[in-house]
């Protein structure tokens, strides 16, 4: 079974949500990778040297060049004569593009896949993570996307698999580049970080929040986070928001202050190695998924922590 697998790449390395699609694409049989972009030759050597990859097909294309959906999916249909399923990253571009390709297939998309049971039977989250249902497809062309969490990722080096280029189906006229706003942040970024402070709404303020939670995770070297609660009320930015309607995270630790731990939140943060929770009350659903708990008020403990550390 031939899988191809979408590179999640910034234009000049290849994004941590690759890694672990690719370990979800060797169970399924030879993986290769698609490099979609303009002058991505550097990302395409990088790609080629990820453990067990077979090949790499390359679309070098001013098309590609902020990876369209309405652009890649042709792209990506054309080469899926020659391969079985079609592997994203569950981001932002593999959740646009995924769809579309999907549709041009005429197959069903199977989203968020935690496990690889067989060639054509995986596990996914329904009801928020409550349940884990077991799906089976009979396409004979799968379209799937992956939880990057759900799987480890391969190692970046040891591949020697080779780079083809393919060519360009081009620019389909249908949607055009504007413009991007991109949040910048010294901080490592959360889908990759391997500790994360995270604020709820009990900070109170936007200016509450910074100064409790930024200095604690100035102190560890951490990613910041956010509840949606907190997001909604405008304490952090939207690309802060961890859960099911923001970033699914797994990191060694993740450190909730304030958060009540409402399943929505939960959802995007339960598979973390360690959780810390801190908050007032001692019957918030968090505590329930936290491996250490402090209950009292965060605005003298997290301070006191940060000085300690």
């Amino acid at each position: 079974m031939k899988t191809l697998v979408w590179v999640e790449h910034d234009g000049a390395s290849v994004k941590d949500a690759t890694l672990s699609t690719v370990t979800a694409a060797a169970k399924l049989g030879e993986v290769h990778l698609l490099v979609a972009g303009q002058g991505v030759g550097a990302v395409a050597e990088a790609a080629a040297k990820i453990a067990g990859v077979g090949k790499v097909h390359v679309a070098d294309d001013a098309a590609y060049a902020h990876a369209l959906a309405e652009n890649v999916a042709p792209l990506v249909a054309k080469l899926m004569e020659t391969h079985d399923a079609f592997l994203v990253p569950a981001t932002t571009n593999g959740k646009n593009i995924a769809p579309r390709v999907a549709a041009l297939l005429d197959v069903m998309q199977i989203s968020d896949i935690l496990s690889v049971e067989s060639e054509d039977t995986f596990t996914r989250p329904i009801y928020a993570g409550n349940a884990i249902a077991t799906v089976q497809t009979k396409d004979a062309k799968k379209v799937i996307s992956v939880r990057g969490t759900a799987f480890e990722k391969a190692a970046t080096e040891g591949g020697t698999g080779t780079i083809e280029a393919v060519a360009s189906t081009g620019d389909a006229g249908v949607s055009t580049y504007v413009g991007s706003e991109i949040a910048k942040s010294e901080r490592p970024e959360l889908t990759s970080a391997k500790i994360i402070v995270s604020g709820g709404r009990a900070l109170g303020s936007s200016e509450q929040f910074h100064a409790v939670i930024d200095p604690l995770a100035d102190k560890l070297g951490a990613g910041v986070g956010a509840s949606r609660a907190a997001v909604d009320a405008g304490y952090a930015p939207n690309d802060y928001q961890v859960g099911q309607t923001g970033k699914i995270v797994a990191p060694e630790v993740y450190v909730a202050v304030g958060i009540s731990g409402a399943i929505q939140h939960l959802a995007g943060m339960k598979d973390s190695k360690t959780i810390i929770a801190i908050n007032k009350d001692e019957d918030a659903p968090i505590f329930q998924v936290a491996d250490l708990g402090l209950v009292g008020d965060l605005f003298k403990i997290v301070p006191e922590l940060t000085e300690k550390l």
